[in-house]
């Protein structure tokens, strides 16, 4: 069968039309991960697929996924995690949820008081949201993992 002659200005309008959706989806993520960048004193890292990266000093990381609802996760390799590990973490949660940080925090807190106490991952829910913790003692890079986001309708 021969083919048919096709321009690259076409094939170029073909690819922008398919990449659109995508773009289209990332950019209230990449949106929220910039904000919340700068509420904490952070700088937007690299996208690995719905995932960001947002670097801070020190050893607290925070990364923003966005798939049905987005999710903002921190991680924390000190033995315990700091003050400051909470209050970005509930900061970016009001970013996030629309929710005091003043309220967030607390919960996100007593997550993390029952997943160290009973050694487990720990999950509260909300008024459509949820905070939950994991704790690894014995792991030197990722000893605290916790994560606030809503909750998908279903």
């Amino acid at each position: 069968m021969p083919s048919l002659p096709v321009s690259r200005p076409f094939l170029a309008a073909l690819l922008g039309l398919l990449l659109l959706p995508g773009a289209v989806r990332a950019e209230p993520c990449d949106d929220l991960a910039r904000q919340i960048a700068g509420a904490i004193g952070g700088k937007v890292g690299k996208r690995a697929g719905p995932s960001i990266d947002i670097r801070l000093a020190g050893p607290i990381r925070f990364d923003v996924t966005c798939r049905a609802e987005p999710i903002v996760q921190a991680t924390s390799a000190e033995p315990a995690p700091s003050a400051a590990f909470f209050r970005d973490l509930s900061t970016a949660s009001e970013l996030l949820l629309g929710e005091p940080a003043a309220r967030v925090e607390p919960i996100i807190a007593d997550a993390y008081r029952t997943a160290v106490s009973e050694r487990r991952k720990s999950f509260i829910q909300q008024n459509g949201w949820s905070a939950s913790c994991y704790t690894d003692p014995g792991s030197s890079t990722m000893r605290t993992l916790c994560s606030v986001g809503r909750i998908p309708p279903h």
